[in-house]
């Protein structure tokens, strides 16, 4: 997470200082782990990041940065965040890897134009308070971006929304896909690809995570269905105009 909106900095602050981690990412609840497999197998699949400079921005804690460095070889890797106390966490993580991990503020990156092959806004679009800005931001340091986002259009979703305490509590606000495609095309980028994922809600009991990954592969491969049921989309685009 990055953004800001200085009380959800703040939050992320206090997961990074009380657990070490973020509390998706320490995987203790069967249910992240499901969900955090699947962003992760979507995000390489789609983003092709192998050889690619990539700039993770809202990288958190690091988790996805380090296990995407690991799993798919880019040929360099930014990670940057406005919760400095996460970027402490990540830079612990990371280890002897050559992952560059950074605080600051995604509506004003400090990288030249096109610095990047590849920018993700990985689940962090839910908690900026000018979104717009911040895909603005990355097509500028990037000629293609990946928007990793919670599906808007997931009825239930809206529902652990306004009712979670952690949602809450992180200011959490999905967003549908027509949304999200307009602020891509206000940057001047255009969609190259979209893809609907994921049925396991995250922090939910065993049992009903076993049950959701059951019918997860017909949610996800049923039109209609996944874009109303699945709990994830992700979107490829590309800039229209080079700089």
């Amino acid at each position: 997470m990055k953004q800001q909106d200085d009380s959800s900095v703040e939050a992320f602050n206090r997961d990074a200082v009380n657990r070490g981690s973020y509390a998706y990412t320490d995987n203790s609840r069967l249910s992240s782990r499901m969900a955090t497999q699947t962003t992760r197998e979507l995000v390489m699949r789609v983003g092709r990041l192998a050889g690619q400079s990539v700039l993770d921005i809202g990288c958190g804690d690091g988790y996805y940065t380090i296990g995407y460095w690991d799993a798919v070889g880019p040929a360099s890797m930014v990670g940057i965040d406005a919760a400095e106390s996460a970027v402490d966490v990540a830079n612990v993580n990371r280890g002897e890897r050559p992952i560059r991990f950074h605080s600051g503020d995604a509506h004003q990156l400090p990288y030249p134009d096109n610095s990047f092959d590849i920018a993700l806004l990985q689940s962090i679009l839910h908690h900026d308070n000018d979104p717009g800005r911040t895909v603005r931001e990355a097509f500028r340091v990037a000629d293609r971006v990946l928007i990793h986002e919670p599906n808007g259009n997931n009825f239930g979703l809206k529902v652990i929304e306004r009712v979670s305490p952690y949602h809450r509590e992180h200011k959490e606000m999905s967003y549908t896909l027509a949304r999200v495609t307009r602020w891509i095309e206000e940057a001047s980028g255009e969609v190259e690809h979209v893809e609907y994922a994921g049925f396991v809600p995250m922090f939910s009991p065993d049992w009903l995570a076993r049950g959701m990954k059951t019918v997860e592969p017909l949610v996800e491969c049923i039109p209609g269905v996944n874009r109303l049921a699945c709990a994830v989309y992700v979107i490829l685009s590309r800039r229209l105009h080079s700089r």
